[in-house]
């Protein structure tokens, strides 16, 4: 065989990023990476968490684990996937960052969809931290249950994003309140914070979220148990 035809090792190893660079060229894939950074999650429920068949969601988390970014783990008939480490999180945060800074369309996007929704700068996971540690602040995570007992910041209060109307009144305002869900695209805390100022609260939302504060190394605590 000709050697000039060979692949150069610098080659072959460009092969390998763009297995992972083409493993994120789909909306479907970052939203079940999206969910995956949350807890692990059964191929049923990613189903119908991204509106897909069982059918096209197994085609596309074994993309994914072609790419190493994903990992399967079978329990009897059921296979649950996660993801293989915070470094996957990283990824799409550095992704989103990109294209936040040099594509227009994102950027007029971020302001009407979600930037106008919010006058007051958001906390970072630094003063978040700070402030919690000297008991300032309530911690309020904005997510299903079983992303909140797969993990979630300490010390936060759990209350799911169709729940906060009816539980606003079981809160204190003796805090200042900081809301988090799952990342900076999240609505969820975007509408809790808007809610608790309409009652009176004191309240900010995290500046990024859950898999970003995750992904940084913060804390994180587990329950064992729902319910």
């Amino acid at each position: 065989m000709n050697k000039t035809l060979m692949p150069s090792v610098k080659q072959l190893l460009n092969e390998q990023l763009a297995l992972v660079a083409q493993s994120l060229a789909s909306p479907q894939r970052l939203e079940i990476l999206e969910y995956l950074t949350q807890a692990e999650r059964s191929v049923d429920d990613l189903s119908k968490l991204v509106k897909l068949s069982v059918a096209n969601t197994s085609r596309h988390l074994q993309i994914l684990k072609r790419a190493a970014l994903v990992k399967v783990r079978r329990q009897g008939k059921k296979r649950f996937y996660e993801i293989t480490g915070n470094d996957v999180i990283s990824l799409v945060s550095s992704l989103r960052k990109t294209a936040q800074i040099h594509l227009a369309e994102v950027e007029r996007l971020m302001q009407s969809y979600i930037n106008h929704k919010d006058d007051l700068e958001a906390v970072s996971a630094q003063e978040l931290l700070e402030r919690a540690k000297n008991n300032e602040v309530t911690v309020l995570d904005i997510r299903p249950e079983d992303e909140f007992y797969a993990g979630h910041l300490p010390n936060a209060i759990n209350i799911p994003p169709n729940e906060i109307s009816q539980r606003i009144s079981n809160l204190k305002n003796d805090k200042d309140i900081v809301a988090y869900c799952r990342g900076p695209y999240c609505l969820f805390s975007y509408e809790a914070v808007e809610k608790l100022r309409d009652k009176g609260f004191r309240a900010r939302r995290l500046e990024n979220g859950f898999s970003d504060w995750k992904a940084a190394g913060y804390p994180i605590q587990h329950n064992l148990t729902q319910g």
